[in-house]
């Protein structure tokens, strides 16, 4: 039974996403692509927030990237950017540098972190080169290509011993630091952490 007396919470803030997947051969059509599909899909199971999304699904052209990703920021007002592909080392890999052009500041504990996720499973995980950076009042995130390693990057290894963190438990803090919305996650699927002095009440 509710609690008559219980201060009903204010609704959750709405947020801006952009979500990037950088793919040649999926932006011309020859095979169907995931990664949007899979980062859509992550985010809203983890959100209480009301989202607009804006997608985009482009080839791997540096200039085209980071053109995207100011249009993102810039135009769109996004309050956090997730790209999807394009972080290994072969030639046309050029998310990294793109994502790079385009900061104000680099953030490279998350790159670090995804990197040590991946590294539980597969020793090639070292040649993922993804970055995170800040460019104005948003976050712009570098993920891997396949939906499996999203998954597993953003939401960590609870299960693990030792269990790791992943990436998106810091995101929710890091858009308090920079002036962006209060995000809220739920707990069954991702945890946010943020000192004591910068949480609000729990939402159930």
């Amino acid at each position: 039974m509710s609690d008559p007396t219980a201060t009903a919470l204010p609704p959750p803030e709405p947020l801006r996403i952009g979500l990037v997947s950088i793919s040649d051969r999926a932006s011309s059509g020859v095979y169907e692509d995931k990664g949007l599909p899979a980062l859509q899909d992550w985010m809203a199971r983890a959100l209480h927030n009301p989202v607009t999304w804006v997608t985009r699904l482009i080839p791997d052209e540096q200039d085209g990237i980071s053109a995207t990703l100011r249009e993102l920021v810039d135009v769109e007002r996004c309050d956090l950017v997730l790209t999807t592909g394009g972080t290994g080392p072969s030639p046309r890999d050029v998310t990294p540098e793109a994502t790079l052009a385009v900061a104000d500041k680099v953030m490279p504990g998350f790159g670090e972190q995804m990197r040590q996720i991946s590294l539980r499973f597969v020793p090639t995980a070292i040649l993922s080169r993804q970055v995170a950076v800040i460019r104005g009042r948003a976050l712009i995130l570098n993920l891997p290509g396949q939906p499996k390693s999203i998954a597993e990057t953003l939401e960590g290894l609870p299960g693990a011993q030792p269990p790791c963190p992943g990436i998106f438990a810091a995101v929710p803090y890091c858009i308090d630091l920079i002036g962006g919305p209060y995000i809220e996650t739920r707990e069954s699927v991702v945890s946010a952490f943020r000192p004591k002095t910068a949480r609000r009440p729990q939402r159930t």
